[in-house]
């Protein structure tokens, strides 16, 4: 198994010491994605004020089709970064998408993933994420670099060939999906290999219990991360193994799906995040995960906000009577009326016809007034109906598809 790890000095800050250091470094990051053409709508806000997370959570949420929108005005990335010739790499995602990178200083900042994970100098990690126009095989590679570690480049795919490179080489740390470990160890088996593997550290798929435990009857401790091709890290696992931490170079929120405002601790919402980074300054970037904050701290002696992990896509667009309805329209259905706590609208199915039901939690007794504004934001007409305030679901569900497709 890895060593135990000790958190660096920024990991084990005490919470007043990095609310201090957010307060510090907030205005400077606003200040320059107001510098660049891309965040024209932060303009209108003064980036000395914005010192805290209130403050933070008054400006405008960045989306995905945001940035493609504006990669599509003004190629390569619409604006939100230096010019290209700044950057080390470019990389492409599905939409397309383009991100930029560096590989030098462990720009996506998976070391500190890594060193959670008990990789260190010494160790041969086998990364097999992609190389190939997505940036996931460089993110962990940049990583690995920082711990110290030597990089077999291993991509995905061609397991004979992986399972003998493991061998011949001696790779102790796996970089990867969750599950292609597996293969690679059952190919292995099969051609009496025996491997050195000891730890992985994995992301871009579920990490299910029963193979967790798998690879810890194999001998291998397994940790995973949250990271995006967008932002870099954005929280991990330490060896405690009790939810994710957040990275020290990215503020996360949680707020209601299709709104940019936070949720209570504990409940479920869209995972927001505005990274610290010098060279690509996004702001309040809704990644379109579900997540919800872990209350306390990692017995691991690392001190910032832990979220639970993925708990889902907050984009639960649903068409019903053939029309699209959106959390964006839910929001805006609610910000309509000042006396709707929450809404959510419950697709159904009666006499092979869909139906909407949109529940609306208030202390209002009267549906009427509250009818008309739905036919108008949701395009359809919907029965609706009161609950009492704290009776809708806090599960980050603001459309729910109650339909059988079978």
């Amino acid at each position: 198994m890895p060593a135990m790890t000790e958190p660096d000095l920024l990991e084990s800050r005490s919470p007043a010491d990095r609310d201090a250091a957010l307060a510090e470094a907030l205005p400077h990051q606003i200040a320059r994605a107001q510098a660049l053409e891309g965040f024209a709508a932060l303009r209108d806000y003064e980036a000395q004020e914005i010192t805290s997370r209130a403050a933070l959570a008054r400006l405008p949420v960045l989306r995905k089709s945001d940035l493609a929108a504006a990669q599509g005005a003004t190629p390569p990335f619409g604006g939100l970064a230096g010019p290209l010739g700044t950057f080390t790499h470019v990389f492409q995602s599905p939409g397309p998408i383009y991100e930029p990178g560096k590989i030098e200083d462990d720009w996506f900042r998976l070391g500190r993933f890594l060193r959670a994970a008990g990789f260190h100098g010494g160790d041969v990690v086998q990364n097999c994420f992609g190389y190939h126009l997505t940036p996931a095989g460089m993110m962990f590679e940049s990583g690995a670099r920082a711990v110290g570690a030597t990089v077999l480049p291993a991509g995905t795919g061609q397991t004979e060939l992986q399972a003998r490179a493991a061998a011949d080489i001696g790779t102790t740390g796996y970089a990867g999906t969750p599950d292609y470990l597996k293969v690679i160890l059952e190919k292995a088996d099969e051609m009496g290999l025996e491997l050195a593997f000891s730890k992985a550290a994995v992301s871009g798929g579920a990490l299910f219990p029963s193979l967790r435990e798998y690879y810890a009857e194999r001998g291998i401790d397994c940790l995973q991360c949250y990271a995006t091709a967008d932002l870099g890290l954005i929280a991990y696992e330490s060896e405690a193994k009790e939810g994710m931490i957040v990275d020290e170079d990215v503020i996360v929120e949680i707020v209601t799906p299709g709104t940019g405002d936070p949720v209570a601790e504990g409940e479920v919402g869209e995972v927001v995040v505005t990274t610290l980074n010098h060279d690509y300054p996004l702001v309040r970037f809704a990644t379109g995960d579900l997540s919800a904050v872990l209350p306390g701290q990692s017995p691991c002696g690392r001190t910032n906000m832990r979220i639970k992990g993925w708990m889902g896509r907050a984009d639960q667009t649903t068409k019903i009577k053939g029309m699209f309805v959106r959390p964006e329209q839910v929001a805006e259905l609610v910000a309509r009326h000042p006396e709707i706590d929450r809404a959510r609208v419950v697709a159904g199915r009666e006499n092979d016809a869909d139906t909407m039901l949109v529940r609306v939690e208030t202390s209002a007794s009267d549906a009427a007034p509250f009818e008309a504004s739905v036919a108008e934001v949701l395009k359809l007409k919907g029965r609706v109906e009161i609950v009492a305030p704290g009776e809708l679901p806090r599960d980050g569900l603001v459309i729910e598809d109650t339909r059988s497709y079978d």
